[in-house]
């Protein structure tokens, strides 16, 4: 199944199934332009990982490292597939990072690899935008990854059992492709990281592991039409805005 949450049209938000054109909630059956989409899910926090394709690593001119790099998106960046994201104002450099998101189904602390599987409900794809103007400048990145809108997450929650093990992570941006790789070529495996991270802190229901970006990385334009698609998964889609 390919969950979802949305708003119908009495204004009550639920959780059902995607249809791809249409989504349903117990015996009724909605069109999407009769519904609002929202997030897949409500975390607590987005924990990102940086370089963690080697490719991406040798595009940026930064060595792979040795262990999971880890920063965090706090709820004001998650935005929703079909959204409008409104980029940092003044800033020269936006870019788009697609990534695998791995949906945690429990709270948890201190999961080995081993039994990581136990803890994931889903996977759903993530846009990890970042603004690299103020990125290259501070240690904690805060203004160049927190910003309101910064992780556009969705449009589902997939169950484990639709992500091939080799699935494709691509990026499009009006229609053309400017990311392409798999999960096959992850430095640190979706176990991997889970223990590392839960090693760490306690992860929470909803809570989202974005997993890095391979190569391709570029800046967004004002009006620029974004798809992620996660195979297996489904595609997100929303549109940057520069004021």
């Amino acid at each position: 199944m390919r969950r979802v949450r949305f708003r119908d049209p009495a204004g009550m938000v639920r959780t059902g199934e995607w249809h791809g054109d249409a989504v349903s909630f117990a015996d009724a059956t909605y069109d999407l332009d009769e519904v609002d989409l929202l997030p897949p899910s409500e975390p607590s926090k987005i924990v990102c990982i940086g370089i963690n394709y080697a490719d991406h690593a040798e595009e940026t001119g930064t060595d792979v490292p040795d262990r999971p790099m880890l920063f965090l998106k706090p709820p004001n960046t998650v935005a929703a597939h079909g959204d409008t994201v409104t980029l940092p104002e003044g800033k020269e450099r936006v870019d788009w990072e697609a990534e695998l998101g791995v949906v945690i189904g429990k709270q948890c602390r201190n999961v080995t690899a081993a039994a990581a599987e136990s803890v994931i409900d889903g996977y759903t794809a993530v846009c990890d935008l970042s603004n690299r103007d103020d990125q290259r400048n501070e240690q904690n990145w805060v203004r160049g990854k927190a910003f309101d809108g910064a992780a556009p997450v969705g449009p589902v929650v997939a169950d484990p059992n639709h992500l091939p093990e080799n699935a494709a992570v691509e990026l499009r941006v009006n229609g053309e492709t400017k990311q392409s790789s798999d999960i096959t070529q992850l430095v640190f495996s979706v176990p991997e990281l889970i223990e590392e991270i839960s090693g760490y802190m306690t992860l929470e229901p909803g809570d989202v592991i974005s997993t890095g970006t391979p190569a391709g990385v570029g800046g967004l334009e004002d009006g620029d039409e974004v798809a992620v698609e996660i195979e297996g998964v489904e595609t997100l889609r929303f549109t940057a805005r520069r004021d």
